[in-house]
């Protein structure tokens, strides 16, 4: 059965078709296949093979009466542990919701089900979506299906990791600086952040809001070019949500690129690059150039002051909204408190890890009185300047590239006492969520190490459809892509 696991989630869906596989044989395929590897990779916090079941099940029966099938209708998915899923733990990798169980479906989930998406598990995370390694989880890391001793990149590491290693062919992540496409790459597999609003975050654990947004993770960009046309929508519970018609993004994704104008980042292309990174950007370069587009270096000046508007901005906006975790509604409670004080302490202290805590307290201070114009205000202001940079590069340019990250993935343990050069991590990442842009990572080659290396493409706001298209002719003009990891 691994054959059918190997396949893309399009292959699937036409397998389930013409009768050569049962929706219910593929989803138990892949309920094995997490029971036998995923105790070396950690990527699920929970498995929900009922509620998978049940749904392969309704798959099977409409073919059973010739009925019209759903897009993707009975290929297996994993679901990011902070999306809500009624009847199954909604922890965010997290203690102070370690026993928390979805009173209701997050908008993006009930897409899922609507469209007879299996969902197999719930994926491992950073608490919180706080990380670019995936060992933050309260409950145990998450291992890289490429090398097991090697980090999947974070805060999506579970989802990235099931897809990689074949448990799954289709994974829902979250990237509130780079959380889906940083796994992606370090995991060698697609992964997409949509322009921001155009999936609801209704029944999302919000980490900060004005930067957080659901995506695909895939091994195909067809895959993930279907998967963003099943969640996105306009939802009317969520404010930011964009009321905008949903597009059929897999139908012009072999469009000719000739005399399109594509920029490279200068600033993500300088020092602190890997050799390997640097190698595989000029072939991505080369790539393109040979596809007919024009590609010219181009600066984004502003870019750099990046990493230090997104720490103070999400870590406020993180001090705001985790606030809601007190131990008196939902969530872990401490058991001796003397009062209502020592209970939201204890609870605090109890419940949340080391980084949840560091980011509460970098947000909380940045709001405090007296901080707040000096901190929070200008990193607003600041936010806006390098969202011009992106509206001046874009009024010349179809597309911006650059690396998902300056380095392949790194071992387990090998940045966690520093947590500025794990946050450096993400420094090609964030832009893209100051500025509410679609951006992808998709597979562009392999380090010394034989560990995949990604690269980033961003386009204008709302032009997924132009984003999916570039992305799929340079995965067409290599194989990377069909390079799956072997674990």
């Amino acid at each position: 059965m691994l054959e059918i696991l190997k396949k893309s989630a399009i292959e699937q869906s036409k397998a389930i078709r013409n009768k050569e596989i049962s929706a219910v044989e593929l989803t138990k395929a892949s309920l094995e296949r997490i029971k036998e590897v995923d105790d070396k990779l950690g990527a699920f916090n929970s498995i929900t093979e009922n509620i998978a079941l049940d749904t392969a099940k309704k798959v099977d029966e409409k073919i059973a009466k010739n009925e019209e099938l759903p897009l993707l209708a009975g290929v297996p998915l994993a679901l990011k542990d902070n999306m809500n899923l009624i009847g199954s733990k909604t922890t965010a990798s997290s203690k102070i919701l370690e026993n928390f169980v979805s009173p209701y479906n997050a908008t993006a989930t009930q897409k899922l089900l609507d469209n007879l998406i299996p969902i197999v598990g719930k994926a491992n995370l950073d608490e919180f979506a706080m990380g670019s390694s995936n060992e933050n989880s309260a409950f145990k890391k998450v291992h890289n299906p490429w090398n097991l001793s090697k980090v999947p990149g974070g805060s999506s590491g579970g989802s990235a990791a099931s897809v990689a290693s074949c448990e799954t062919a289709l994974a829902l992540g979250s990237d509130t600086g780079g959380s889906i496409r940083l796994p992606a790459s370090f995991c060698g597999i697609v992964g997409m952040k949509p322009t921001y609003g155009k999936v609801s975050r209704y029944g999302l654990i919000a980490f900060a809001s004005s930067l957080d947004q659901i995506g695909p993770f895939a091994r195909t960009v067809e895959d993930a070019a279907a998967l963003l046309e099943v969640i996105s929508g306009y939802d009317k519970h969520d404010s930011t949500s964009l009321n905008i018609p949903v597009v059929n993004y897999r139908k012009n994704l072999n469009n000719d690129i000739k005399g399109l104008k594509i920029g490279v980042i200068k600033e993500l292309i300088s020092d602190g690059l890997s050799p390997d990174v640097e190698k595989a950007i000029k072939t991505a370069i080369d790539t393109y150039k040979s596809l007919g587009a024009e590609v010219t270096e181009v600066s984004l000046p502003n870019l750099k002051h990046s990493i230090g508007i997104y720490y103070i901005l999400a870590t406020a906006e993180c001090s705001s909204n985790l606030a809601r975790f007190d131990g008196v509604k939902y969530g872990h409670r401490t058991a001796n408190a003397k009062n209502l004080l020592e209970m939201y302490c204890k609870t605090r202290a109890e419940g949340f890890g080391p980084e949840v805590k560091r980011r509460i307290m970098l947000g909380t201070y940045a709001l405090s009185s007296g901080y707040y114009d000096a901190y929070y205000k200008k990193a607003l202001q600041m936010r806006r300047v390098v969202t011009d940079d992106f509206i001046k590069a874009f009024a010349k340019f179809d597309a911006l590239i650059s690396p998902t990250c300056p380095n392949t993935a790194f071992d387990l343990g090998a940045k966690t006492e520093d947590p500025l050069a794990m946050y450096l991590t993400d420094i090609a990442t964030i832009s893209a969520n100051l500025a509410g842009l679609p951006a992808i990572s998709i597979p562009a080659g392999f380090d010394s190490d034989g560990m995949p290396i990604g690269l980033q493409i961003m386009t204008p706001q709302l032009t997924e459809e132009k984003l999916f298209n570039i992305s799929y002719k340079f995965e067409q003009a290599h194989d990377y892509y069909k390079q799956i990891a072997n674990i």
